[in-house]
């Protein structure tokens, strides 16, 4: 019998120190190094998390913001009546543009594509902070007096886990006024130079731009007005097509009609009518091919007399 106990005693001390030993060996022995790979995940915000050890699954992504927090447009706003050609603005954070743009589209009610756009960011957008951006979109005709402006962040990945916009229901004006098509001229300078490659500041660089406006009895006044506003689609600038205007405080006030002459009447309170004799000379050569298209004037001519000049 003792010599069972003592059989039974010996083991029992064998494995206490197996275990120790082991015991000893596992807290001495360091963890082995995890070693993740260094690819990254985009988040729905823009920024970028890795991959942590020790599983190396990627970390959690920041909460998701309100997109009230990632793009605002102030131009136009929610449930506004919009026409064609539509300015666009407002601000977006950086991580919302690729290469300084973003799309912009709208529809109809029935989710038909009208047009779309292309805005620009207008100052650096290598931030995530707010970058305020600006853009036309001309867009055809609707059929449905409501419809969706889809602001849509750039995405040149094409993964859904990246994509974002903001949709903003507007409202379109629908009218049955008869409309007329109308010239603006506006500027290019690659089409205004001598053999030399100078730019000449003639009327040379002059190339018209088709626009629609309501039939009236005044067309030269309301044509001049809306030359004066400057807007250019984002295709037109494309081509090399630009103007100064608008220019701050210059207005047409008025026209008058004397056989074929035609005299406008502006108000200029800042004096940005002047310059140069280059510049003045293109800014009225811009009014005056406006106002001399349409049938029965051959001359224009502008009061106060002080105006465009260098």
């Amino acid at each position: 019998m003792k010599k069972l106990l003592t059989i039974f005693t010996v083991i029992i001390a064998i494995i206490i120190i197996v275990l120790g030993f082991l015991f000893i060996i596992n807290k001495t022995t360091p963890p082995e190094t995890v070693v993740c790979t260094m690819d990254v995940k985009i988040c729905p915000d823009g920024s970028a998390v890795g991959r942590i050890a020790p599983t190396c699954q990627f970390a959690q992504c920041p909460p998701v913001k309100n997109i009230s927090d990632l793009i605002r447009v102030s131009t136009p706003v929610e449930g506004a009546v919009v026409k064609s050609p539509l300015l666009t603005e407002g601000e977006a954070r950086g991580t919302w543009y690729f290469e300084a743009s973003f799309p912009i589209r709208i529809y109809d009610a029935n989710n038909v594509l009208l047009g779309t756009a292309v805005a620009q960011a207008q100052s650096d957008w290598m931030t995530e902070n707010f970058v305020p951006f600006k853009t036309t979109l001309t867009f055809s005709k609707p059929t449905t007096p409501t419809g969706t402006l889809v602001f849509e962040k750039d995405n040149p990945s094409g993964l859904p886990e990246h994509a974002n916009e903001l949709r903003m229901p507007i409202r379109f004006e629908l009218s049955d006024k008869a409309q007329r098509t109308i010239n603006l001229y506006y500027y290019d300078a690659s089409k205004d130079k001598d053999a030399s490659g100078n730019i000449m500041c003639s009327r040379k660089g002059l190339v018209p731009v088709a626009r629609t406006i309501p039939l009236t009895l005044t067309p030269v006044q309301d044509s001049v007005k809306l030359l004066l506003k400057g807007t250019l689609t984002t295709e037109e600038k494309q081509q090399g097509i630009t103007t100064e205007f608008p220019l701050q405080g210059v207005a047409l006030t008025g026209a008058s009609k004397n056989g074929s002459v035609v005299t406008l009447s502006f108000v200029d309170p800042n004096n940005r009518t002047s310059g140069g004799s280059c510049r003045a000379g293109i800014l009225w050569f811009q009014i005056e091919a406006t106002a001399k298209q349409f049938p029965g004037i051959t001359s224009v001519k502008f009061i106060p007399e002080y105006l465009f000049q260098p």
